[in-house]
């Protein structure tokens, strides 16, 4: 029972949306848990009136509803908005909610590219590729190398590859390890690169690609046999997992769902 909390408050009949993760809740203890485990994703999508509102109309918490429109009036952090309502239910004990204001602390303090970095890879994480892709998309837009060094935009492009790789869109996750090697040319991002290739180049543009970067044009079948190894391994997987307790229709419909999820914004 150590991860259950026993609701306080009564249920909302209508939920908040959030739209980061496109998930509903319907309890302020379901709230706390978010905004517990996803500190990087709080933002003005959380952070406004329109949470505010929902606490007091659904929830009926009138007092911390008011509570919090002062620190939207006030302009105060993060930190500031997000405490009170852990301790509108006593939520944390008194370390972890200490240990929540440390790490906010922290978050506040760190560059604004690091934060935007972390919350695209909570995205992924959740699925929700286009809107982590468009998060890294901002980082490398107005990158700044002197304040971070190359190596973390380096490490951006590589995680947006992998977003990308997520959608199917495998010639523009290609496009970002390419230009993560220009930028440290790591041997490992160049394999990955090249095993990318046969999964958007027919034969012909695939060989004369190899040929460009001075690579032997019989590489191309061994790199269509690597690609094929690892696509069967990784659906296999996926598949078996999936449709143990799906009907086929079932779960080519959550398929389906979860596709457009991930590419919603």
């Amino acid at each position: 029972m150590k991860g259950c909390h026993l609701c306080q408050v009564r249920l909302a009949k209508n939920p908040y949306y959030i739209e980061s993760i496109s998930t509903n809740i319907y309890s302020i203890e379901e709230l706390c848990f978010y905004l517990q485990n996803n500190i990087y994703l709080i933002d003005q999508t959380m952070v406004n009136e329109k949470l505010c509102n929902w606490i007091k109309d659904e929830l009926g918490l009138e007092k911390l509803c008011r509570r919090l429109y002062d620190q939207l009036d006030r302009g105060g952090s993060i930190g500031d908005f997000i405490l009170p309502i852990f301790k509108e239910i006593g939520y944390l004990s008194h370390s972890e909610f200490r240990q929540m204001q440390e790490e906010i602390s922290k978050i506040e303090i760190q560059p604004a590219d690091m934060r935007r970095k972390v919350k695209a890879d909570y995205l992924v994480e959740y699925e929700m590729y286009m809107n982590a892709i468009q998060e890294y998309y901002q980082i490398l837009k107005e990158r700044n190398p002197g304040k971070l060094g190359v190596q973390f935009y380096a490490s951006v492009l590589n995680n947006m590859a992998v977003a990308y790789g997520k959608l199917f869109l495998f010639e523009e996750a290609a496009d970002c390890l390419w230009q993560s090697w220009q930028i440290l040319q790591s041997k490992e991002v160049y394999r990955r690169y090249l095993l990318m290739l046969p999964l958007y180049l027919e034969e012909k543009e695939g060989k004369e690609r190899l040929e460009e970067l001075g690579e032997p044009a019989e590489c191309w079948e061994e790199l269509k046999k690597k690609k094929e190894e690892i696509c069967a391994k990784s659906e296999g997987h996926v598949l078996r997992e999936r449709q143990k307790s799906l009907t086929t229709e079932e779960f080519f419909e959550e398929c389906k769902e979860d596709y457009h999820k991930s590419t919603s914004s």
